[in-house]
C-alpha cells in the first residue's frame, strides 16, 4: 500500500472537481466519499442535491476563523493511498477505517475534538483521495510535519492487520518518484518513461567512468539534453539542472530538472565526491610503489569488457569482506558499470541491461557512506567500456560481454546479499531485480559463444574428455554429478582442455574458480566455470581459431577453405546450431 502526499494546493474546489470527475483518462469510476472528519459530510457523488460547492464550502468553513491576512496560501492537503495490484479488492468500509487512519497517523485529525476538517473520496477500486484544509477547528496550524513518513509507517501496519502485500520500508534514499502529471504527459506523449526517468537515466550513464565536470558536461551535450548551469557571483559552478528537449511546458518552454531532483546522489557536489580521491586511498595507492606499471589502453570492446570482469572480481571479494563503506562504494560504483554495460551493448542484450540498470539505481545508494577511491577499479572500468564502443554482440565482443554479464549477475546478487543484512529492504529487493534481468541478458548473450564451446568439447577425443570428468569429481566431488549433466559440460571440459594446453594448471584453477565465491544462485555451474576459467587463466572468451571462423560466417561472406581440420571443424560446428 503506497501513500503519497502531494505538494499543498490553495483551490479545494478545484481539486473536488478532479476527484469527483471523470478523469483524465475516463478513468473515475463512481467517485463518492467513503469518510468524512464528522462522518456527515455532503457527498456530491451519490446525493443529486449536493454540489461540490457544498462539500467545498464546509471544509474551508475553518478559514473563516482568521484574518484575512493570516490564513495560509496553500490550505489544501492532498493525500492519496493506492493499494498493491494483486491486493483483494477493499470495501468501502475497509478504505473508510485506512483513511481514518492516515489523517490521525499524519496529524491531520489527531482524534482531540479540534483536528482539521477533511474527507476521502473513492474513485477507483484500489485507491483514495485524501483532502482537508489545513487549518484546525480551533483556528491552529496542525502539526503534520514529516507527514510523509509517518503515513509510510502507518501503511507497514495496515498491510499486515489486513494480510496486503507488504511494501519494502524505505529510507529517505530513494529517487523522487514522478509525479502523475508527468506520467500522464508521458502517456500523452507516447513515451514508456516520464522525462523525470529519461533524465535521470542519461544523467547516469553520462556520471559513469567520467572524470571530471568537463567530460561529464560533454557527455550530457553529447545525450542531446539542454543543460543550464548556475554559477556564482565568484564564477565556481554550483550546480546544473537538465531538459528534454521535447519536454515542454503549457508557454512552450524547456522543463528543467536539477541533479538532485533526479537522484540525491545525482547533485554536483554528490557527483564530485565520486571524482575526489579521499587522503587514505591516495596513501592506499602510493603504498603500491611507484615502479608499479599502469595499465594498457583499452584497444577494442572486448579487452574493455575482459578487464570490467577482472574488476567485477575483485569487486565481490571486496563486498563480501570488506568494510561498510569499501561496500557501499563497491556497489556504487557497480551501477556505474551496468550504467556503460547497457550504453554499449549489443542490439539482443540491450532492453534487459537497460532494465537491470534501471532496477539497481536503487541499490547503488543507502545511508552507508561510500568511501570514494577504493572503487576507482570498478569506475575506471565503467570508463573503458564507454570508451571502447559498443560490441558486435558476436565472435570475441559476445564471448567477453557474456563472461561481463556474468560476472555482473553475481555482484548483484552479493549487493542484494549485503544489503538485506544490513536491513535495506527496498534496495536489496532491486538489486535481486537487477540480478534477475541479469540472468535473461546473459542468456541471450551467451548462447553463441557457448554453443561454439560446447561444439569444441564435443570434438575432443573420449580419452581426453574422460581425463577432464576425472578432474572434475577429483577437485569438485560434491558438485561433479550436476556439473556432468549439464549441457555446458562440453564447454567446460575444452576450457580445461585449453587452460592445460596454455601452461596452467586445470585443477588449480578449478579449485580456486569454485572456492572464491558461491555457485548456488547459477542457473548453469558449468558455464559460470567456463568464464571464470577463462577469464582467470588469461584465455580468450573463444578460442582463437573458433572466433575467427565464426566472424568469417558472420560476415556471410564466402570462407576460405579452411587450412586445418581444426578450423574446417569449427565451420561445420557452428553452422548446425545456427
Amino acid at each position: 500500500m503506497i501513500p503519497r502526499i502531494h505538494q499543498q494546493g490553495s483551490n479545494t474546489l478545484g481539486l473536488l472537481h478532479y476527484l469527483y470527475g471523470r478523469g483524465t483518462h475516463e478513468e473515475h469510476i463512481d467517485p463518492h466519499l467513503v469518510a468524512s472528519f464528522d462522518g456527515m459530510a455532503p457527498d456530491p457523488g451519490r446525493d443529486p442535491s449536493v454540489t461540490k460547492k457544498d462539500l467545498q464550502y464546509l471544509l474551508d468553513q475553518p478559514l473563516s476563523l482568521l484574518a484575512a491576512d493570516q490564513r495560509p496560501d496553500q490550505h489544501v492537503w492532498h493525500c492519496s493511498v493506492r493499494a498493491a495490484p494483486d491486493d483483494p479488492i477493499l470495501s468501502d468500509e475497509q478504505w473508510a477505517g485506512i483513511a481514518r487512519r492516515m489523517v490521525t497517523a499524519t496529524g491531520i485529525d489527531p482524534g482531540d475534538g479540534a483536528g482539521c476538517r477533511w474527507a476521502a473520496v473513492r474513485h477507483a477500486d484500489d485507491h483514495i483521495h485524501i483532502i482537508a484544509t489545513l487549518v484546525r477547528e480551533d483556528g491552529r496550524r496542525p502539526n503534520h510535519h514529516r507527514s510523509g513518513k509517518r503515513a509510510q509507517a502507518e501503511c507497514r501496519l495496515i498491510e499486515k492487520e489486513l494480510g496486503l502485500h507488504q511494501v519494502a520500508p524505505g529510507d529517505g534514499t530513494a529517487a523522487k518518484r514522478a509525479t502523475s502529471a508527468e506520467r500522464h504527459k508521458a502517456e500523452r506523449q507516447g513515451r514508456e518513461r516520464t522525462a523525470r526517468e529519461e533524465l535521470r537515466e542519461s544523467v547516469r550513464r553520462a556520471v559513469a567512468g567520467a572524470t571530471g565536470e568537463e567530460e561529464f558536461f560533454d557527455r550530457l551535450a553529447a545525450a542531446g539534453l539542454l543543460i543550464r548551469k548556475r554559477i556564482a557571483p565568484s564564477g565556481d559552478l554550483l550546480g546544473y539542472k537538465v531538459a528534454l528537449p521535447e519536454d515542454r511546458n503549457k508557454d512552450g518552454e524547456p522543463v528543467f530538472y536539477a541533479g538532485s531532483t533526479l537522484a540525491p546522489d545525482l547533485s554536483l557536489p554528490r557527483i564530485r565526491e565520486r571524482w575526489a580521491l579521499p587522503a587514505e586511498a591516495a596513501a592506499l595507492a602510493d603504498s603500491s610503489g611507484p615502479e608499479q606499471p599502469a595499465l594498457p589502453s583499452v584497444t577494442g570492446p572486448a579487452f574493455a569488457r575482459r578487464r570490467a570482469t577482472a574488476a567485477t572480481w575483485q569487486a565481490l571479494l571486496l563486498i563480501d569482506h570488506g568494510d561498510d563503506g569499501t561496500a557501499a562504494a563497491q556497489i556504487a560504483a557497480a551501477g556505474e558499470i551496468l550504467d556503460a554495460l547497457a550504453k554499449t551493448s549489443a542490439a539482443h542484450t540491450r532492453a534487459e541491461l537497460r532494465e537491470a540498470a534501471f532496477a539497481f539505481e536503487r541499490a547503488s545508494r543507502s545511508h552507508i557512506k561510500a568511501v570514494r577511491g577504493h572503487d576507482r577499479a570498478l569506475r575506471q572500468a565503467a570508463r573503458d567500456l564507454v570508451h571502447s564502443g559498443p560490441a558486435l554482440g558476436r565472435g570475441e565482443d559476445g564471448a567477453t560481454t557474456a563472461m561481463l554479464i556474468d560476472m555482473a549477475f553475481f555482484l548483484a546478487s552479493a549487493a542484494a546479499n549485503w544489503h538485506a543484512k544490513k536491513h535495506h529492504s527496498q534496495q536489496a529487493a532491486t538489486a535481486q531485480q537487477a540480478a534477475e534481468h541479469l540472468r535473461a541478458a546473459y542468456q541471450a548473450a551467451a548462447a553463441e559463444s557457448m554453443a561454439v564451446l560446447r561444439q569444441r568439447g564435443h570434438r575432443l577425443t573420449p580419452r581426453v574428455r574422460q581425463r577432464q570428468a576425472g578432474l572434475l569429481q577429483q577437485v569438485l566431488p560434491e558438485l561433479a554429478e550436476q556439473v556432468l549433466a549439464e549441457g555446458g559440460w562440453s564447454a567446460l571440459a575444452a576450457t580445461l582442455d585449453d587452460a592445460l594446453r596454455a601452461g596452467y594448471d586445470p585443477a588449480a584453477l578449478l579449485s580456486e574458480a569454485a572456492r572464491r565465491r558461491e555457485l548456488d544462485s547459477a542457473d548453469s555451474i558449468s558455464d559460470v566455470l567456463v568464464w571464470r576459467l577463462r577469464r582467470s587463466a588469461h584465455l580468450p572468451a573463444l578460442p582463437e581459431s573458433l572466433h575467427d571462423a565464426l566472424a568469417r560466417r558472420n560476415r556471410r561472406t564466402p570462407s576460405p577453405a579452411p587450412t586445418t581440420p581444426a578450423v574446417a571443424s569449427a565451420v561445420n560446428d557452428s553452422s548446425r546450431w545456427r
